[in-house]
Order: structure tokens, then sequence, then C-alpha cells
């Protein structure tokens, strides 16, 4: 019988669930369900729907049986730094508030003059914007005081999502690292940091690794799909699950490509120098001890708005083809601006900077798109630049994964900008290592270094060259 492993993937504008089995050295993939995810305003902020993911979890582990399939496990990844606090009873304070919500404004700036900034990254390695999780918690404690009093459990996302499962409390390493609550060498919860801030050490759980087996489900949900399976932690962090993807990560910097655009290398301790504060440079945890040495830079999540203000009259594919139809060299923003990160109309924010700057202002869709993804690759040259200062050394080519190393037009940009060789794939890269930790942990896959090449064999990687490159070769 076909042993299958169950990967729940949930980004920031939808979600996934996505079966996995080995067969003949090679890794198949079976997607079981698709669906949106979206912010919702609720209680005055912007909120996720918790209640709806949960039941599309359930619609997609449904859907399996369907298909045949019974999955051995199953493990839950999602986006970073949010969370939700539970009372005594195991119910919920809080709602799922977004990080894009503006209750955090000026809140890290409080923060840092009662715990120093340099202090906090040399604790926590972690880079510093304004809705980490540190500031979500303390912006909860200066405008509802009560509700922190009453919490007894904080949980994140998928933290959550795996108790609704299974009735067990964890905080799963690599998202608890995202939280700038963690310190960097020993791995665990920073509780001087919590005093000092005034944050319940007792609500946070013990911090459980990647491959750790959290338990079965409960009777009542083995009950409704018909059969059990183990839940195994993920990397619950997305970002951390799809580096786990990338086939060949040596010498390489690799680009998370989606809503965000995660950029860094893989190293084997956390860097918290001067130089890579300065650079604003995080120190994710990964899997097997590892440290995702990366920059967290405004991604797709620009060209996602673009497309809503024109009313979704273009798909993703159009907005390329008008982008590279569109004349001359277009001007380039600060993507990593705040004014990006949730603008009431991304399109007049993109001519407004523009403008400001003296920069010619686009005005058709395609001259906006070019805009944008212009942009994207000059934010990426710079990020790899910073990273090669601080290695003091040249990084010879760029892996690309995620939904966003379909956009080939982006693609070929980052090559011409870098002078770099651009590897782009695989495309479902954090279902994938979401999968990966579970088939080792099920004893599928021998380790790490054995499943990095069995997704080199499995999937496909398309290959960009910059013209240079391609003149010298010709």
């Amino acid at each position: 019988m076909e042993k299958y492993c169950l990967s729940v993937d949930i980004g920031a504008s939808s979600g996934r669930l996505v079966a996995g089995n080995m067969e003949a050295k090679r890794l198949n993939l079976h997607e079981v369900h698709r669906f949106e995810n979206k912010l919702i305003e609720k209680n005055g902020h912007f909120c996720w729907d918790i209640e709806s993911l949960f039941n599309e979890i359930k619609a997609g582990i449904h859907k399996c049986k369907e298909m045949d399939i019974v999955p051995t496990s199953i493990g839950i990844d999602t986006w970073a730094v949010d969370f939700v606090l539970l009372d005594e009873d195991d119910q919920l304070l809080t709602d799922a508030v977004a990080y894009r919500d503006p209750r955090t404004d000026g809140i890290m700036e409080e923060v840092t003059e009662i715990f120093m900034k340099e202090r906090l990254y040399l604790e926590t390695g972690i880079q510093f914007q304004k809705f980490n999780t540190i500031y979500q918690l303390y912006a909860l404690k200066k405008q509802n005081p009560e509700v922190l009093k009453q919490a007894k459990t904080f949980l994140m996302i998928p933290d959550y999502l795996h108790f609704l499962l299974t009735g067990e409390k964890a905080n799963e390493y690599t998202n608890a690292t995202t939280t700038q609550l963690i310190n960097a060498f020993t791995k665990n919860w920073d509780k001087e940091i919590m005093d000092t801030l005034g944050l319940d050490v007792e609500m946070f759980q013990a911090v459980h690794m990647p491959k750790t087996v959290l338990g079965p489900l409960k009777e009542e949900q083995a009950a409704e799909f018909g059969f059990n399976m183990a839940v195994i932690l993920p990397a619950t962090h997305d970002t951390g699950s799809a580096v786990l993807a990338v086939p060949q990560p040596e010498d390489t910097v690799y680009i998370s490509s989606g809503t965000w655009s995660l950029i860094g290398v893989e190293n084997d301790f956390p860097i918290c120098v001067t130089k890579a504060l300065d650079y604003n440079f995080t120190n994710e945890g990964g899997m097997d001890g590892q440290f995702r040495f990366l920059k967290n830079i405004m991604g797709l999540w620009m060209i996602q708005e673009v497309k809503r203000n024109y009313g979704d009259r273009y798909s993703f594919a159009e907005l390329v083809e008008l982008s590279k139809a569109a004349n001359g060299t277009g001007p380039v923003v600060n993507v990593d601006d705040p004014r990006f990160l949730k603008p009431e109309h991304m399109v007049h924010e993109i001519q407004a900077y523009c403008r400001e700057t003296g920069q010619q202002v686009p005005e058709q869709p395609g001259e906006i798109a070019k805009c944008v993804f212009e942009s994207l690759a000059v934010s990426y040259q710079k990020a790899i630049c910073e990273i090669e200062d601080i290695f003091e050394k040249k990084f010879s080519t760029i892996n690309v994964i995620g939904g966003g190393s379909q956009n080939e037009l982006l693609n070929q940009l980052i090559a011409e900008k870098t002078k770099k060789e651009v590897f782009a794939g695989p495309v479902e890269a954090t279902a994938i290592g979401n999968l990966v930790a579970q088939l080792i942990a099920v004893g599928e896959i021998a380790d790490l270094k054995t499943a990095r090449s069995i997704v080199k064999e499995s999937f496909e990687v398309k290959k960009f060259v910059h013209a240079i490159a391609e003149k010298e070769r010709s």
C-alpha cells in the first residue's frame, strides 16, 4: 500500500492541500484541494478568517477519500508572525489579527526604547519589521491589556490549526523564531526579553522542532474523516518549508517568491553582527539546526494589488505581456517603503512615489506592471550585494522557488540585474518542503540531503542567463 503524506500550505492569498508519495525514488505530488485566503475586517481590525481556513482543511481531508488517498500523516504551514491567544478554557480570546493591520504603527520604536535595538538583535538575530509578533503583543498590551491578562495560551496560526486537529499545544521552532522572542543561540524563548516587556512567559508553549510527531487526530476528527493519521510538524513557517526544496543550496542565493520575497542563504549559525543589523537581515530558524539568513522584501503582493485595482480585468500573465510591451526603462520605486504595505490604492501609491521622486509617472497598466517588476529586480540585486558583502564572497547562482518562479519575465530581469545564472523552480516548493519533513519523519526519506537530490530529479527547474553570459557563450 502506498504511503501518502498530506501537506497543508496556506499563504496570504490562497491555500492548498497536496498529497505526496515516493515512487521509484521520485516524489509525486497530487493536488487535493485549493482555496482562497484573504483578509476580512472584523472588530475594527484586518484579520484572517481562521474558522474558514480550518473548514477548508477539513474539506481537503474529506476529498482525500474521494481520491482513494488515505494519508499516513498531515502537517500545516502558513505565513509567519501572526497568532491567537486562548483563555483558560482553550477558547479564542483574540481574532487572528493580520500583520498588515495598522495596530503596530509606532510600536517598534517604543519597544526599542525599552529594550535596546542592538541588544535585541544580538539576542534574537531577527530583522526589524513593524509587524513582528513582539510588536503585535506589545500593541495588544497597550491597547487591550485586559485581554493579555486573561491569556493562558499563545499559539501561532499553524500551531492553532494543529491544536484543532489534535488537542495538543506546541510552538513550532521555525515559525517561533519570527516572533523576535526566541534566543538565536539557545533556540528557546528569551525570558529576559519577555520579562522586560511585561509579557507572561507562562502562556508560551514548549518549542518543538520540525519532524516532531505531535500526535494523532482527536477522536472526533478521526470519526469525521473515517481514518486517523499522525500530525507531524513540518517547518510551519512557509519559507522554512520552501527552502527545504532548494535542490542545490551550496553557493546559491535563494529567492522564495510569492506574496513576499524572501532572499537569502542557508547557514550553520546565526550572524548577529552589526553589518547584518545595519542591512536589516534576519536569522530565522530552519530544519536540522540550519539558519535561514535572509531579508524579507516586498514581493508579488504589489502586482496582486495592481491586478485588484484594475478590477481583475487582466490576468497575471496578461500583466506580464503588457509589461513587455511597455516602451523603454520604467521608473523604479523602493518596494520596501512602508507606504506599499497596505495602501488604499496600490496603483495610485506607485504613481505618487514616482511623482514625488521626480520620475516619469507610469499611467498605463503595462507601465505600472513594468515598474513593479523592474523595482523588484533592483531590490533583489541590492539584497544580494549586501549578502555578498557580509559573507565576503560571491555567489554564482540564484534559485527562485515558489509560485513567483513561474514569472519568466521577472526571472530574466533578475538575471540581467545581478549578472548571475538564475534557476527557477520548483513551483510548489513550500508544499514539497512540508512533505519532505513528514517523509523523513515516517522513514520514507533518509535525510535532508537525500531529499534534495530527490527534489532535483522529480521537478522541473528552468535556467535563465543574463545577456553578457549569453554573448560570451556564443
